[in-house]
């Protein structure tokens, strides 16, 4: 994800690599801190594959430099959010990070087959607790603390699958009477 990152904001315009790092961070440092020793080694890769180019700016300072993207890294960037790996439409921060730059994509209909994914993700039933293969509810747990985990995890699912449902235009599902979300990313079974 790191280099989508790069490329996503590469694709808003050249920048220097400080300023590059620092807005690399900002998205995402906060829940996975980016160092120098996976920075890096990334605009290296990148680089290298023709996917951006680095520029002497000798108005910035002797060892200052401009980043970016060249034609085929506009291209490889599209289809890294046209076509997410399964990973980074599951895992919450992967998946911030392809948002944070999907409306580079210019086909609204890509942009919502993508958030259709992460829909189709959170309505699976899960949870980080099982009784044996059956996912268990925040309210099926004694421990305060998981059940905390649980009820952030249902609130923040809950969320998330409002913004999807009203971004795609959809209407949010009818459900039975009693709990409406009972696992983390999963609504209660809808009423027939």
């Amino acid at each position: 994800m790191l280099e989508l990152a790069i490329l996503g904001f590469l694709a808003e315009g050249p920048l220097p690599g400080h300023e590059l790092r620092r807005r690399v961070s900002q998205l995402t440092g906060y829940a996975r801190p980016v160092s120098d020793g996976s920075l890096y080694p990334a605009l290296n890769r990148l680089t290298k594959a023709g996917l951006i180019e680095r520029r002497a700016n000798p108005a910035a300072g002797a060892a200052r430099y401009v980043l970016s993207l060249t034609v085929a890294g506009r291209a490889d960037m599209l289809q890294r959010l046209r076509k997410p790996a399964d990973h980074e439409i599951t895992d919450f921060t992967r998946f911030y990070t392809v948002l944070a730059f999907l409306s580079h994509l210019p086909d609204v209909a890509e942009q919502h087959a993508v958030l259709r994914r992460r829909l189709e993700f959170l309505e699976e039933p899960v949870s980080f607790f099982y009784d044996n293969e059956r996912p268990l509810r925040a309210e099926e747990v004694a421990d305060p603390y998981r059940r905390g985990m649980l009820l952030t995890a249902r609130a923040t699912s809950r969320a998330e699958r409002t913004w999807l449902r009203e971004t795609l235009g959809e209407e949010p599902p009818v459900f039975d009477t009693g709990c409406t979300d009972c696992d983390p990313h999963a609504p209660a079974v809808p009423a027939s």
